[in-house]
């Protein structure tokens, strides 16, 4: 269970990592059952060229076109992605920083996140909210690392406090992104900082909090699975795309 000071540190910051959440033997079984869905992808999953960032094959017939990015429904991938995703002491971890009951949303996250050498892009300064459909912004996700992230390959980056901020729209480009190349975002965009993830730590933060991601500069490709919950008094809007694969409620 969390301790009052790692609650504070969630709310004050937006974010928070446990360190070695899941043991290195099921880590270990995770990366197995992904590298393999990885040998063969089946939809739905999403290619690079799809999300069209800088540096994206120009198309599916492009070199790396067919290079992936997520593997989309992970829940109903394999069981030891399910029982993951629905662990109970992770959901009581997130009974403490939700009201319960806990529910995961199916159709945003629910996904493994990999990124390759060569074709891996960049992913700029966002909000996950930027694109879902809820009531309120008040949603979590949990990015568990099956191998070591860090600025190197592609690892995350993330603005301290920036789920509190107040950001005015001529800020943001067309698709949400900060726009790095203006005066007043500089100083906002400064204040990011990588994480530095081993196998089996687990991330937690909040669908409003500022993160990126670079390119894969590595040799190996890297691994992570990511759900999104949130709790009693938070819905997905009615004929939304929020709503459109439905919701799994953890008692």
């Amino acid at each position: 269970m969390l301790t009052a000071s790692q609650i504070a540190q969630f709310e004050r910051d937006g974010f928070l990592v446990l360190r070695q959440r899941v043991a290195p033997t099921i880590c270990a079984q995770l990366r197995d059952v992904v590298m393999a869905q990885l040998t063969d992808p089946a939809p739905p999953l999403e290619y690079e060229t799809e999300v069209g960032y800088p540096g994206a094959p120009a198309s599916l017939d492009a070199p790396g076109g067919r290079t992936v990015r997520r593997l989309r429904g992970a829940y109903h991938r394999d069981p030891l992605l399910q029982q993951w995703a629905a662990d109970p002491d992770l959901i009581a971890t997130l009974g403490q920083l939700l009201v319960p009951p806990i529910a995961l949303n199916l159709a945003h996250h629910n996904c493994v996140m990999t990124k390759l050498p060569e074709y891996g892009t960049a992913t700029g300064w966002h909000r996950d909210i930027r694109y879902w459909k809820f009531s309120d912004d008040n949603l979590i996700t949990v990015w568990l690392a099956l191998g070591n992230e860090n600025a190197d390959n592609g690892g995350l980056h993330v603005i301290p406090g920036s789920h509190r901020w107040q950001i005015a729209p001529e800020q943001k480009d067309a698709l949400d992104f900060l726009r790095p190349d203006l005066p007043q975002n500089q100083p906002l965009i400064a204040q990011g900082q990588a994480l530095d993830l081993a196998a089996g730590d687990a991330l937690f933060f909040h669908s409003s909090l500022y993160h990126a991601a670079g390119a894969n500069k590595s040799a190996t490709r890297k691994l992570s699975v990511a759900f999104a919950y949130h709790g009693s008094g938070t819905s997905a809007l009615a004929d939304s795309v929020s709503a459109a694969k439905g919701e799994i409620v953890f008692d």
